[in-house]
């Protein structure tokens, strides 16, 4: 078996191709997580539950069987919100401390089935809302990883593992992935299969991915969903890619604008055609909206929660949960129909730009004690639109910042294609 230095920093891609050729083998490449995760642990805080003797079983036993897929033999991290059969599942909460589901989510049996290694289940903050866990920023321990797909974000950006599954109900994907300068891609509502996910909205909660490089992030969804996404020729045009600032603009600081025009800047020096996409005044409800409609479905999907273990909620999810429980039928019913006519409106920009442009957070992370806010993920997320953010390089305090791609509806392959592109002009620069 060939001798590969950093192991645990190759590409997904790269590491698949090396275990179907013969030079890697999956219990190599777990191996290097593991001694990683001893190395990092402590700093860092990402897993929920690791058991290497386990992940190890599960790397040797899929090493003795011929390539499954080319997620074959790849290491993978799941939220604690998502089941699995073998290892406990809390939902980021002491309410469900030691739960163990009976059966696996449908997307960690997928995992699973086309030989990919469940190597643990990374930290979620409570019910994948805002209260934090104990995750902290992989670039700086003082700072949050944002959340609530807290430790998928800084298990992937620290080289722990390569890939993991995030979920997104406001900006949980985004948000994290950006703060701890990984890859975070949420797709289309409903492309990957949610059974087994606890849900707290069933409107708008979004399995994804976290991941290093784009085309890692593609590799896992077109494996769990059948669609191809690595088109040989597909990066051989740049894409029309339209600057969106958002009714929410201002709410960035000067060196998230510097950074998205920055990356409009290199974009258009590699061949994009930028143009500014100017949305009308009925987008602006839309954040409050998100809010309005999320608290509702969250009153009701906790109400076991909330009547029979009150006294083991957070203070901030109890007063979300309160709040929810004002939020009116016919409130809820404005928010999806408004949501509905945006989707309408904003497809006819997608007519002239291939994806958007916007920020992924209002800045670099903020301190330990929060996980930042998901301003810049609730319209998108309303709306069902996939979003991809990648890394453009650290702001003023030396964190990272990253800028958000958003694409068409159900246009998940022409957003990862032009994000893989986008993310190469990045890194070039």
């Amino acid at each position: 078996m060939k001798q590969v230095e950093d192991i645990e920093r190759m590409t997904v891609v790269e590491a698949s191709r090396a275990i179907r050729g013969g030079t890697l083998s999956s219990e190599a490449l777990v191996t290097a997580c593991l001694e990683r995760i001893a190395r990092r642990e402590g700093d860092v805080q990402a897993w929920a539950h690791i058991d290497p003797a386990r992940a190890l079983a599960q790397a040797r036993a899929v090493d003795r069987l011929p390539p499954l897929s080319p997620l074959h033999g790849i290491p993978v991290g799941i939220k604690d919100v998502i089941d699995t059969f073998d290892m406990p599942t809390a939902y980021g909460s002491p309410i469900y401390a030691g739960h163990q589901p009976a059966t696996d989510a449908a997307c960690v049996a997928q995992i699973r089935e086309l030989g990919g290694v469940i190597l643990g289940k990374t930290v979620s903050t409570e019910f994948a809302t805002r209260h934090p866990g104990k995750t902290r920023n992989p670039h700086s321990p003082a700072h949050t990883p944002g959340g609530s797909s807290s430790g998928s974000a800084a298990a992937v950006a620290d080289c722990m593992v390569p890939l993991a599954l995030g979920t997104q109900t406001s900006s949980s994907i985004i948000r994290p992935a950006a703060y701890c300068g990984a890859v975070g891609y949420k797709p289309s509502f409903g492309l990957l299969n949610r059974a087994g996910l606890k849900f707290l909205s069933e409107s708008l909660d979004t399995l994804g991915v976290m991941s290093r490089s784009v085309d890692d992030a593609a590799l896992l969804v077109g494996a769990l969903t059948g669609k191809t996404f690595d088109d040989p020729g597909a990066h051989a045009r740049a894409p029309r890619i339209g600057i969106c600032r958002t009714p929410w603009w201002n709410n960035a600081d000067a060196a998230t604008h510097a950074a998205v025009e920055r990356a409009a800047a290199q974009f258009s020096a590699a061949g994009a055609v930028v143009t500014t996409v100017e949305l009308d005044a009925a987008f602006a409800p839309l954040n409050e909206m998100q809010i309005a409609l999320s608290a509702y479905e969250f009153y009701r999907a906790l109400t076991h929660e909330r009547t029979r273990h009150p006294s083991l909620i957070s203070a901030s999810l109890t007063g979300r949960l309160a709040a929810g429980g004002k939020v009116t039928r016919d409130a809820y019913e404005t928010a999806q129909s408004h949501a509905r006519t945006c989707g309408m409106r904003i497809a006819g920009h997608f007519g002239q730009v291939d994806m958007m442009l916007t920020p992924s957070t209002p800045g670099e992370a903020p301190g330990i004690e929060s996980t930042g806010e998901p301003t810049f993920g609730l319209m998108w997320t309303l709306l069902g639109l996939p979003c991809i953010t990648v890394p453009c390089g650290p702001g003023p305090s030396g964190l990272p910042l990253g800028v958000q791609l958003v694409g068409a509806s159900g246009d998940d392959r022409g957003l990862l294609r032009n994000a893989a592109w986008a993310q190469r002009v990045l890194s070039a620069g």
